[in-house]
């Protein structure tokens, strides 16, 4: 679990690196240094766009993803976000209870009219264009998850609603989570994207063995790789900022990221995050 804290620990470096500078004590000005060296290799390159150039005639795909936090996201200002922001496939998390009557109270349907989910899994995928439905389940997971086919341009992409277990609530079930995405990503198609609540940063080596199936991170493709997402202080967590990035948007090599942004929606303690991506290949 300290690796949730690198960003922070890198920053930490520098500064003490800076401070034992100042008072010249050498040795341990070295010591910090080669830390902070380290650190800043492993962290810079997210920092660092490295997306394809993108055609402009490139079939496009805006995606969202939002964690309801146990239902009580305002699902008005859910369904405004989607609309605002021209959503074509929302991607749910913790669609339990009334989330599904709020949002469709709320209108979601009159934007995104086709819904894929099922009854026992907590997340869903809504969609502006029609879904074929997957069964994305794994015997190495410990929660299936809910996915569909839809098609963008003339190619078809697949995608995934991600929610994994929370690793401090069990670290083995949040393991065999990931060894389900890995099993799907491992078969899924160069147009794959998984999007939702991973409760894994970049730096979780589970997460990091999943990006190795060949899956890039939206954020740190655009240069954005150390954007919170949790946990947002209007849900439990007064005047505390988001301090790690545990929901993402990741695809396949045959997609280019376009554009990502992170939102504040009231009720929840996740920000939401849309993505743009370009089908590329």
């Amino acid at each position: 679990m300290p690796m949730v804290l690198l960003p922070y620990v890198a920053a930490g470096t520098l500064v003490a690196l800076a401070v034992l500078l100042a008072v010249r004590s050498w040795w341990a000005a070295g010591v910090a240094g080669v830390l902070a060296v380290l650190q800043l290799c492993w962290l810079v390159p997210r920092f660092v766009p490295d997306g394809g150039s993108v055609a402009a005639d490139a079939p496009r795909l805006r995606v969202a993803t939002s964690n309801t936090f146990k239902g009580q996201v305002d699902a008005a200002a859910l369904v405004k976000l989607v609309r605002e922001q021209r959503v074509d496939v929302l991607a749910v998390e913790e669609f339990w209870g009334a989330v599904p009557a709020a949002l469709d109270r709320a209108g979601i349907a009159g934007l995104l009219p086709y819904r894929q989910a099922r009854p026992g899994r907590d997340t869903a995928l809504y969609s502006r264009l029609p879904l074929a439905p997957l069964d994305a389940s794994a015997p190495e997971a410990a929660r299936a998850q809910v996915a569909a086919d839809v098609a963008v341009g003339e190619r078809t992409v697949r995608l995934t609603a991600v929610h994994t277990y929370y690793p401090l609530g069990d670290a083995g079930r949040w393991s065999r989570d990931f060894a389900g995405l890995r099993a799907a990503a491992t078969g899924a198609t160069r147009n794959a994207v998984f999007l939702g609540d991973f409760n894994a940063t970049l730096d979780h080596a589970p997460m990091r063995e999943l990006l190795a199936t060949g899956l890039t991170d939206t954020h740190a493709e655009l240069g954005r790789g150390v954007s919170p997402t949790w946990p947002e202080d209007n849900a439990g967590y007064p005047y505390l900022p988001p301090v790690i990035q545990i929901d993402h948007v990741l695809h396949g090599d045959a997609l280019t990221a376009v554009s990502v942004a992170e939102h504040r929606l009231p009720g929840t303690d996740h920000r939401a995050v849309v993505a743009e991506l370009a089908v590329t290949g």
